[in-house]
């Protein structure tokens, strides 16, 4: 039995398919009493993703086998700084008596700051983190660069202990001036044991037979939204650079981009090796996976890229650019050349040239993928994040014992020794 069973609420914008596993687990850890506190509950309810472009329900379940509660959302719902409000927070955590508050909301809502405060006037600590891994605004803007190397340095100071999904994000902590005994790898994973026994039921020769592709032939798959920042169009220009007679190019995924990818593809001649799946949703998923040969992330902002654990689960290499946090903890380990700088096609170009020139090997890191995503487990996430919680509680409750500083600190020794003389 654990020494110390610790109060943990977890706060986060709505369910999430990736994090709800973590959080089942979590419930059943023998050192934690843990609850989770929705804003909202968009994910595990049908509600319009703009991103997507439709309404969007996840199919697997997201609310079984945890406790939680939703907090009446107060905001507008948009994506803006009161968009999520949650002023019932507030009380929830001043009277539940809690250790720990995780937050996994980000510090542009207005629903951060009142967990922030609320958790600081209950003297419980407060851990938060975030997935960036540069000063580099994903919109462009650079003005917001100084804005952030100011800033951001004393607003993860507020963390009792920072948790970061990646080995970059690591580093980007420590280049910030926080000190690294303050900052938790936690490790960005799927639910492994899903992911595998779904994989071990796919008909993979039927299903690329439905796709019209013959076993000789390669698949490439690209997943993830259809946006600017996962750079899709990389991939498709790359594609038809490498002139690939015996490969097929799957998009899983759609977004506002989609019209644009397909009219590129017609206008470079690929468009009949070429194919788009669509919005895939999470039970169809570890078809395609374990239908492919080699999943490409070409992403320009990806703090990790939760679809190469999914594929490497399913069996599938994979390849990233040097943006995503999954390219230095997952990829390289397996194969370093399936790296490659972002942006560049020409490299792009040349990887799926090797790749698909031979089979063999690649079915060879396909395996090989598949037994190293299983050391990036659900288990180590929790053990990182139980690690961590006890970190900043420890540092909470040290801070709450020590006197103010303006007082003196008297040695009981000393003062019998006093008072004995009077």
């Amino acid at each position: 039995m654990p020494d110390r069973r610790y109060r943990v609420l977890a706060v986060a914008t709505h369910p999430v398919q990736y994090m709800t596993p973590i959080f089942r687990r979590m419930a059943k850890h023998p050192s934690l009493d843990f609850e989770v506190a929705y804003g909202t509950l968009r994910g595990a309810q049908a509600s319009h993703d703009p991103e997507f472009g439709a309404d969007i329900q996840w199919d697997v379940p997201l609310l079984d086998g945890y406790s939680w509660r939703q907090v009446p959302n107060r905001g507008s719902g948009a994506e803006s700084f009161f968009g999520l409000f949650n002023p019932g927070l507030w009380k929830h955590i001043r009277s539940g008596n809690y250790d720990a508050v995780l937050c996994f909301i980000g510090y542009v809502r207005a629903t951060f700051w009142i967990a922030c405060m609320a958790s600081k006037f209950s003297k419980a600590a407060f851990l938060f983190g975030a997935d960036a891994t540069s000063l580099t605004p994903r919109d462009g803007r650079n003005w917001k660069i100084p804005i952030k190397k100011f800033f951001w340095p004393r607003l993860f100071r507020l963390a009792d202990q920072v948790i970061v999904p990646s080995s970059d994000g690591r580093d980007f902590m420590c280049s910030l001036g926080i000190q690294r005994d303050h900052i938790s790898l936690t490790g960005d994973c799927v639910d492994n044991d899903w992911w595998i026994q779904q994989s071990k039921q796919v008909d993979r020769a039927a299903v690329r037979a439905s796709w019209g592709v013959s076993p000789k032939d390669a698949v490439i798959v690209f997943s993830a939204k259809l946006q600017q920042w996962k750079r899709p169009l990389d991939l498709l220009r790359a594609f038809a650079k490498a002139n690939l007679s015996n490969a097929f190019l799957f998009f899983a995924g759609t977004g506002p981009l989609h019209q644009q990818v397909e009219s590129e593809a017609a206008r470079l001649g690929v468009a009949s090796r070429v194919r788009f799946l669509g919005f895939v949703n999470q039970s169809q998923l570890p078809a395609v996976y374990t239908s492919a040969d080699l999943l490409i992330l070409p992403s320009e902002f990806e703090p990790f890229g939760l679809v190469v654990n999914e594929a490497m689960c399913c069996g599938c290499a994979a390849a990233a650019s040097d943006r995503a946090g999954a390219a230095r903890d997952l990829v390289a380990p397996v194969c370093p050349d399936f790296v490659f700088r972002c942006g560049d096609i020409d490299a792009l170009s040349e990887l799926m040239k090797k790749a698909t020139a031979d089979p063999a090997r690649l079915n060879h890191l396909g395996r090989a993928a598949f037994a190293y995503v299983q050391t990036w487990s659900p288990e180590r996430n929790i053990a990182a994040a139980v690690e961590a919680i006890e970190l900043a509680v420890s540092r909470t409750s040290s801070r709450h014992r020590q006197p103010p500083a303006n007082l003196p600190t008297t040695d009981p020794v000393h003062r019998g020794s006093q008072e004995l003389a009077e």
